[in-house]
């Protein structure tokens, strides 16, 4: 027996569901009357931060969302942009933190089927997965079981949906040990005249619910996804769901040759909030209103209310709009398929999700008042304390090494740095046959079949950067997410984002927030990559402990001609190694800063976008020009760790710099903008004219030599080691701490 609305204002039961006073009585006074128990849970849900950014909205519009190739920006399941002769790239990525904290292996596979969804519903067909992880230290038994599982249900949902997952990063940071990061992407194709949108066009068309039936599971996810992590989380276990890849494929079949069709009017998944954001966000975007029988919506457990059915976020269910009429052409497909597809209501005129329940109307809100017209918090802002400390600390002041074969050993071996195969090794990279970079190098690269392009991503953000400068770790994110799709041949096209942050009711914490949206949004503009999409993901606190300020970027980019693509390893004996820009003495939120000194701090690497573009453009024309035999950018580790990352069996680096900098600085230095180049001896002057006609600094650092790593800084040999032990340090590190 549900509260009636008067009990539900006297025990303030709208307050466990997560509305605040101030919002109920705003509800209040929208339906000019108190709302019963079923209408308390819509607002709820479609007013928390997951589903109505009412805390985000505002600082979101500053970025570019334009730009002559796009096609969709935010505001649907995916973004789209234009890749010629009628085909379209569409992509997307969000967050499964919460879930993911509570049950590691389901909220990982989860949020992989969640985000597929969102790009099929766009008419396209999936064609590659990526994911940007984070966790604690690996020393920690409780961080090895969410890491562990994660990767598991990760693996285990897009193995099973037959989607190479290609591409992420995975760090490791203390500040993540509460609160894991676990946000996926997702990448598909499409051509123009299949573009799909969620919206309930057509007074009087049906309205219909496909795919697999609706339990008690997710319940209230989206409001569980707007708090933070407590003592008391482990209690909401149920809100977390229970994902079916095989019914997923199922799904993802029927409805790309229902789209075929041309039946469909709309189409959009039910993703957090269910069956309620889907219908009422559809009819709001069509400006139209949507009744339903919630008696006929497919039901696996006995007696579940309107208020269960509406906020259930069971997997594998879309709410489809068809042309009236053509009820029994989809019911057919979907029959074909194995899958329910029920006519559970109809599109209306008068802007109204009305809910009816054995013979009664359960609920009956305005649709503007659950989607467009929810909520608008401006949330105050200050600068934290620790970013004016940080301004002035010397972060030079660390002891030089005594045995640097020994320090890059340690630098190759952190597991943030260490190469992540124990990872890539459980997914699928080759289903399909269409990978033509596998995992490991600076982008993945996906061939379109029938053309002769392809597709670069990559999936980015150094958290501690951000942290220590949001506005210049921001576009820090940016600039090296292009910079990997640029090193792969690829001209870069937009992103799309997920923004892992903290609870954006503290100051400290929305200042966060703006400055690195700020940042990013200018590196947006420079390098011309607009947001076409994206997720925010707030209140990623444990006990009151926020994780680092984490915009993950997510960046695909168009290859031209296959015969551009380029990878990071070394491809023969003798190759002259360029190091294009300037190396700078910075070691503020370096992997080498935290390994002498136990953390970070200071302010990280410059950024000046100007340069940052010129290089990219140098790296990107030397390549469609065929000069180059390898690129790979440097991030994390610095030069030393690029030249072991770069390095095959066979194919080391023979080293002589001389540079006006300490050698270590120079070694583990993650100065912005800089590329490693390998390039033949006979195209080594070309490649040096071209970067001095752009404006960027090009240096000839060595040659690529046979089977170690040799490294002389300022005539002083450093680094003479085995490439075989470099190697192993850098394999072997994240399987040897999960023993």
């Amino acid at each position: 027996m549900e509260p009636n609305p008067q009990q539900i204002a006297d025990e303030k039961v709208y307050r466990e569901m997560g509305l605040t006073d101030e919002e109920y009585a705003k509800v209040v006074e929208i339906l000019g009357r108190k709302p019963n128990y079923t209408e308390t849970g819509l607002f709820s849900v479609m007013w928390s931060e997951h589903c109505s950014y009412k805390n985000s909205k505002p600082v979101l519009r500053r970025f570019p969302t334009s730009g002559p190739r796009v096609l969709q920006g935010p505001g649907e399941g995916a973004g789209i942009i234009d890749i010629d002769d009628n085909q379209a790239v569409v992509f997307k990525v969000e967050s499964h933190n919460h879930p993911s904290a509570i049950e590691p292996y389901q909220g990982a596979a989860t949020g992989v089927g969640g985000i597929i969804r969102d790009v099929f519903s766009m008419g396209a067909r999936p064609i590659a997965l990526l994911n940007s992880l984070r966790f604690g230290e690996l020393d920690k038994p409780r961080t090895k079981y969410l890491f562990e599982n994660v990767v598991a249900g990760i693996a285990g949902y897009g193995n099973c949906m037959g989607i190479p997952t290609v591409g992420g990063e995975v760090v490791f940071d203390n500040c993540y040990e509460g609160n894991p990061l676990v946000n996926a992407m997702c990448v598909g194709l499409i051509d123009h005249d299949q573009i799909q949108k969620g919206v309930a066009k057509g007074i009087g068309n049906p309205v219909m619910y496909v795919g697999a039936a609706t339990g008690r599971d997710g319940i209230h996810g989206a409001t569980f996804a707007s708090e933070e992590l407590n003592e008391e989380s482990e209690a909401k276990r149920p809100a977390v769901q229970v994902g079916d890849p095989f019914m997923e494929k199922l799904l993802l079949e029927a409805c790309l040759e229902l789209i075929d069709t041309g039946a469909v009017a709309g189409i959009q998944d039910m993703g957090a909030a269910g069956l309620t954001s889907s219908s009422a966000e559809m009819a709001s975007k069509a400006g139209n209103g949507i009744e339903l029988n919630l008696d006929l919506v497919p039901q696996r457990e006995k007696g579940m209310t309107p208020y269960e059915m509406m906020l259930s976020e069971s997997q594998e269910r879309m709410l489809v709009v068809v042309e009236k009429g053509r009820e029994d052409e989809v019911k057919k497909i979907f029959d074909k398929w194995g899958l329910h597809s029920v006519v559970i209501g109809r599109v209306t005129d008068d802007g109204t999700l009305r809910l009816l329940h054995k013979g009664e109307v359960a609920a009956e809100v305005p649709v503007d008042s659950l989607a467009e017209d929810a909520p608008v918090y401006y949330k105050p802002s200050k600068e934290p304390a620790y970013y004016s400390e940080y301004a002035g600390v010397d972060t030079l002041n660390i002891a030089e090494p005594s045995d640097y074969n020994e320090t890059l050993k340690q630098v190759l071996s952190a597991p943030t740095v260490a190469s992540k195969e124990w990872v890539y090794n459980q997914y699928d990279y080759m289903v399909r046959t269409n990978t033509a970079v596998i995992p490991g190098s600076d982008a993945a690269v996906i061939a379109i079949r029938g053309t002769r392009k392809a597709l670069a991503m990559s999936i980015d953000c150094n958290g501690r950067y951000v942290y220590l400068d949001p506005e210049a770790g921001g576009a820090i994110a940016v600039a090296e997410a292009a910079r990997n799709v640029i090193c792969s041949g690829a001209e870069p096209l937009g992103i799309t984002d997920c923004l892992n942050f903290g609870n954006p009711e503290k100051p400290e914490i929305f200042w966060q927030f703006e400055k690195a949206v700020d940042g990013m949004s200018e590196a947006c503009r420079v390098l011309e990559t607009p947001v076409i999409g994206g997720n925010v993901s707030l209140y990623n606190e444990t006990n009151g402990e926020a994780v680092y300020p984490t915009p993950v970027v997510g960046m695909v980019g168009l290859i031209h001609d296959v015969d551009h693509i380029t990878t990071q390893s070394f491809k023969n004996e003798g190759d002259v190694l360029l190091l294009l820009g300037e190396t700078r003495a910075e070691l503020g939120g370096t992997e080498y800063q935290k390994l002498m000194n136990g953390s970070v701090f200071g302010r990280p690497p410059v950024l000046d976008l100007e340069v940052e573009k010129k290089l990219q453009q140098t790296v990107l024309t030397a390549i469609q020009h065929g000069l180059i035999a390898s690129a790979h950018d440097l991030a994390e580790g610095g030069l030393a760790t690029a030249l072991v990352e770069s390095a095959e069996p066979g194919l080391g680096a023979v080293v002589d710099w001389n540079i006006g900098l300490r050698p270590d600085i120079a070694l583990f230095s993650e100065s912005q903008s800089r590329v490693l180049l390998s390039v033949k001896p006979e195209h080594m002057n070309e490649v040096c004219e071209l970067a001095a006609k752009n404006g960027t600094s090009c240096a000839k650092i060595g040659t690529v030599g046979t089977d170690a790593v040799s490294v002389k800084i300022n005539g002083r040999e450093l680094i003479n080691t085995p490439l075989a032990d470099l190697k192993a340090a850098w394999k072997g590190a994240i399987a040897c701490l999960m023993q």
